[in-house]
């Protein structure tokens, strides 16, 4: 059984290494970063765009390039590497996903190549503020076929051209289109985050129009669905971005003297190098068990997502913040790239639900799973 990429995918994978490195240095990254008005890097988006990036996994009939899960993974991993300042991950992971996998053909029609085309952006207006978002606590609401309420923190959400809303239609939970360019009953709030190159804002609806996928009442098992897709297209961005971590930091170890001799060869930052290193390969072991639940649509998939998750997130977080003990005292400056790691692992490591929650999920998932046997 092969357990790697395929030579195909490989070239897919080294190309988009090669463009992203041409096109997406740190240096574009910071202008997103220094500048308060600019949320995301336009003129990338439209670049990555025209790669046909955005649709990886969109069927062909619909405007994408049709190539598959497994593809669009490799594809995340490479803009991991570099911190892309795009809304890559609120567009495909997620809005791409969830109209694929619950919308009608109406709206796979009118959706689904002008995602590809990257005409498109999309946001997820789930939560309703801190902790954990229940039925019972639902707030926004659908009457109709307007929505009412107030989601925050929505990543992406002051830059979005559509949202996918959960709220609540007739007592029951559903997840809901709303096309956010129209303005017509939207308000937006832009919020301060870790990470100003993922933007976030407040999302106030009042009465927008909007259109629900699926059937009434599964917005949260349509929504969790969903997200353990995302998950896995998560884990893969988080593997770049620790892998490359562990790169810079190995890097100066190799470069910077103290007493006389290269820090690499002090047993401490071999320690932490080695640590990094096996974080990063768990990851990576995880997130490939990840795709092929998700590229086979397995029954596996939610507790491989959980895990790939769970995984990922500890090595990103961990990654980085080695890297800039590594560095030692410059690694906490501004110059230095080793902060635009940190900023991403933590923003990537909550978009889609804390650690903890999937922590939590997984050993739901394992005990139904033994329960079951």
């Amino acid at each position: 059984m092969n357990f790697d990429f395929s030579d195909d995918q490989k070239f897919l994978k080294n190309e988009a290494r090669k463009f992203l490195e041409a096109n997406c240095p740190t240096s574009r990254v910071r202008k997103v970063l220094d500048d308060e008005a600019k949320a995301y890097d336009e003129a990338l988006w439209t670049a990555v765009a025209g790669q046909g990036w955005l649709g990886a996994a969109i069927p062909e009939e619909h405007g994408g390039l049709g190539l598959g899960h497994i593809e669009l993974c490799a594809i995340a991993e490479e803009l991991g590497r570099v911190v892309a300042p795009i809304p890559f991950a609120s567009t495909v992971y997620f809005l791409a996903e969830a109209v694929m996998l619950a919308g009608s053909e109406a709206q796979k029609a009118a959706l689904l190549p002008k995602i590809a085309a990257g005409e498109v952006i999309g946001c997820v207006a789930t939560s309703e503020g801190p902790g954990v978002l229940t039925a019972a606590g639902l707030q926004a609401s659908v009457s109709g076929g307007k929505l009412s309420g107030v989601k925050l923190p929505v990543t992406d959400g002051d830059i979005a051209t559509h949202a996918l809303v959960l709220a609540k239609e007739n007592g029951q939970a559903g997840l809901f289109l709303v096309d956010l360019s129209a303005k017509e009953g939207v308000t937006r709030e832009p919020l301060q985050t870790l990470d100003p190159t993922r933007d976030a804002a407040k999302l106030t609806l009042r009465g927008a129009a909007a259109e629900r996928l699926g059937a009434a009442g599964e917005g949260f098992a349509l929504l969790e669905q969903v997200t353990d897709r995302a998950a896995v297209l998560l884990a893969f961005e988080q593997c770049g971005g620790a892998d490359r971590c562990l790169e810079m930091a190995k890097a100066y170890a190799l470069e910077r003297y103290a007493f006389g001799r290269v820090i690499a060869s002090y047993q401490a930052i071999k320690h932490k190098l080695a640590d990094m290193y096996v974080k990063n390969e768990l990851a990576r072991s995880n997130a490939y068990y990840g795709a092929w639940a998700l590229n086979t649509n397995a029954p596996e998939l939610p507790v491989a997502a959980s895990a790939a998750r769970i995984a990922a997130s500890e090595a990103f977080w961990f990654g980085a913040k080695e890297n800039i003990q590594t560095h030692g005292g410059i690694g906490f400056t501004w110059e230095v790239d080793a902060h635009l790691y940190y900023r991403r692992s933590r923003q990537l490591g909550l978009v889609a639900g804390a650690p903890r929650v999937w922590k939590e999920r997984l050993v739901s998932q394992l005990e139904r799973k033994n329960m079951a046997a």
